[in-house]
């Protein structure tokens, strides 16, 4: 039987349509929808043991040299002994990097978190978060919250100062880029220019020699040179957090790493789960009560 002219159009026009509706289908998605899918998303890249790492297949971490104590044993950041030594491996092991997998890489504490691009996975080496550091890098979130401290040889006018009006007509000295400078240049605001020091041993000896009245460093650093380092040194007190929210360490990121928030994962999971704080409690345990300075 033959269809009437208009019914055959009709039929050969809904097939076309049927037909094309099929082409479409199979065809490939534009490049803005194929990258919006699940599969394009940071959420799949945090793959234990398999992070887009600088060497694939292990964990390049970096300090300063020489490594101090109580962050690090021995000069030794590959021993795992020391808070922060400690600190990296939790991380590496909560990212799926087993001891063996992780290497150790010697970068200056300025240099860290200098502009630029980076040679390590991370840095750890007492660097604090602030917004100015952050144009340059990534930081994960903070793995210690940190008073800065002021120290003195015993016996000495610094050492008898109760307030931070006490130590405005002193000679102070701190590390060079450091929160410990800052607290000297905004907070003390002393009247006589700070000494700056590209190491801390080179605060040490200063103080030692008489060069400088008192040093700032962190807390913790502080107990340990007075208690191990320079004897005939005590503490005098430390500052109180500045802004309302304590100052923290952080883990320092190439800026816009992938792997920052992998990094920030593994820091939040470790003080969730009382991690961090064992390791405090281990390693900083001296560091708890000194006078505060207002």
């Amino acid at each position: 039987m033959h269809l009437a002219l208009p019914v055959l159009r009709r039929v050969v026009a809904g097939a076309t349509v049927a037909l094309l509706a099929t082409a479409v289908g199979c065809a490939p998605q534009p490049e803005d929808k194929a990258a919006s899918t699940p599969s394009g998303s940071r959420a799949n890249t945090c793959v234990k043991g398999g992070l887009a790492t600088r060497t694939s297949g292990k964990l390049t971490i970096a300090t300063d040299e020489p490594a101090y104590e109580p962050w690090f044993k021995d000069g030794k950041p590959a021993n795992g002994e020391g808070f922060e030594s400690a600190v990296a491996y939790a991380v590496a092991e909560q990212l799926g990097y087993d001891k063996s997998a992780v290497v150790w890489q010697s970068v200056p504490f300025n240099k860290a978190f200098a502009p630029g691009a980076k040679t390590f996975d991370f840095d750890i080496n007492q660097v604090s978060i602030s917004d100015e550091r952050k144009k340059a890098v990534d930081f994960s979130s903070g793995y210690y919250d940190v008073r800065q401290a002021v120290i003195a040889l015993k016996g000495t006018k610094a050492a008898a100062a109760t307030s931070v009006a006490d130590l405005r007509g002193l000679k102070l000295g701190a590390q060079v880029g450091t929160t410990s400078l800052d607290y000297i240049d905004d907070v003390v605001k002393p009247t006589v220019q700070a000494a700056v020091y590209a190491k801390n041993d080179q605060a040490k000896s200063a103080l030692k020699n008489g060069q400088v009245d008192a040093v700032v460093t962190d807390l913790p650093t502080a107990f340990y040179i007075t208690s191990a380092e320079v004897t005939d040194a005590e503490i005098v007190g430390q500052f109180e957090n500045q802004g309302g929210s304590p100052e923290q360490f952080g883990l320092v990121l190439d800026k816009g790493s992938a792997l920052t928030s992998c990094v920030t994962g593994a820091v939040d999971a470790l003080r969730e789960n009382g991690t961090l704080a064992k390791i405090e409690q281990q390693w900083l345990s001296d560091a708890v009560d000194a006078p505060v300075l207002k």
